[in-house]
């Protein structure tokens, strides 16, 4: 039985969650194989033709007072905003497994080492998947600070959290807000699922992330197909705009994307990430869960390139939707 089961949520079921929009356009365990049969035919995924770029980054000035944004690879982006320091994601093992030595390894390493970040205010969970939350960076993280750092959370992870010993959590539904020292944080709708074990699947809620301080906006969209959801996401926060804009920055996925007919409801292709970086409302946008580890069967620098495509062909500017190296910072620019 779902503890958090509201009969009034059309995202809630007795069970679990789901999205109702993408229920019918699920894929099945027997498309799964039938698409690793496939993928072992051709050769996929191919390999790519450049490494992920990786440079190193400026750690005095990331922990300053700027507000900036800076890539340590995959969905894991350190945050100066508020005056406080905000991690989306944090995933700094060397897979995306509950193995060491079996499943997606990385391919390049973390942007920051976990024993150089600057002290970690806040951290942003947007679903329980292996390549989003990683059992031993978020312990890391809790234990190197004291058990400062609070852990913001979808409904049901926290109490995975809490099991690894992290008691400082706030879970939220879609729509739900927590302010903490002036940094006010809505869990809004995302087309996913979740998942970490044959057993729990959809036991733990999804989402993305509104993130509102004093003179300064962000969103972060963790994992998501595209969908209706951006549009009603800016729809439903419209009155939080300003000069136009609802969010200064956004962190849009641009990776994991083929093949589409099992990917398309759960993952944004680049053109589709492009398409959601105007339906949101963004000023300016990074591209985030890409480069680092083969999930699926698109090489992995190729989503950066259908990206400049996807930017020139939509008339935006460059700076307008980048990929950052991994290590590489945003910083906002000066008024």
């Amino acid at each position: 039985m779902n503890p958090y089961y509201d009969p009034a949520k059309t995202h809630h079921t007795p069970e679990g969650f789901h999205d109702p929009d993408v229920e019918a356009g699920r894929a099945t365990l027997r498309d799964i194989w039938e698409w690793k049969r496939e993928a072992r035919r051709e050769g996929k995924p191919h390999p790519p033709k450049s490494p992920t770029p990786r440079v190193d980054p400026n750690l005095a000035r990331i922990a300053g007072p700027e507000t900036s944004a800076t890539f340590i690879g995959h969905s894991t982006v350190l945050l100066r905003i508020g005056g406080l320091t905000v991690m989306t994601d944090p995933v700094f093992s060397k897979r995306a497994s509950p193995f060491s030595f079996l499943g997606p390894k990385r391919f390049v390493p973390p942007g920051i080492a976990l024993d150089d970040l600057p002290a970690i205010d806040v951290v942003l969970i947007s679903h329980g998947h292996y390549d989003h939350l990683d059992r031993s960076s978020v312990r890391h993280i809790n234990r190197r600070f004291g058990g400062r750092t609070l852990f913001v959370v979808p409904l049901g992870v926290g109490a995975l959290l809490r099991r690894w010993g992290i008691g400082n959590v706030i879970e939220l539904d879609w729509w739900e807000s927590h302010t903490y020292r002036g940094l006010d944080m809505t869990l809004t709708p995302a087309r996913h699922w979740s998942a970490r074990s044959f057993n729990d699947r959809n036991r733990m809620l999804w989402g993305a992330f509104a993130i509102f301080a004093d003179g300064f906006s962000c969103y972060f969209a963790g994992d998501s197909g595209y969908g209706e959801h951006f549009s009603e996401t800016h729809e439903r926060l419209k009155p939080r705009e300003r000069n136009g804009v609802l969010f200064d920055l956004a962190l849009m996925p641009i990776g994991a994307y083929e093949p589409r007919r099992i990917m398309k409801e759960h993952h944004m292709n680049p053109e589709e990430a492009v398409l959601a970086h105007r339906d949101i409302g963004a000023r300016r946008s990074i591209a985030i869960h890409w480069g680092c580890f083969q999930l699926t069967d698109e090489a992995l620098d190729e989503p950066p390139v259908r990206l400049a495509k996807a930017r020139a062909e939509a008339g935006l500017a460059d700076d307008d939707f980048v990929a950052l190296p991994v290590g590489g910072s945003w910083w906002r620019p000066s008024a």
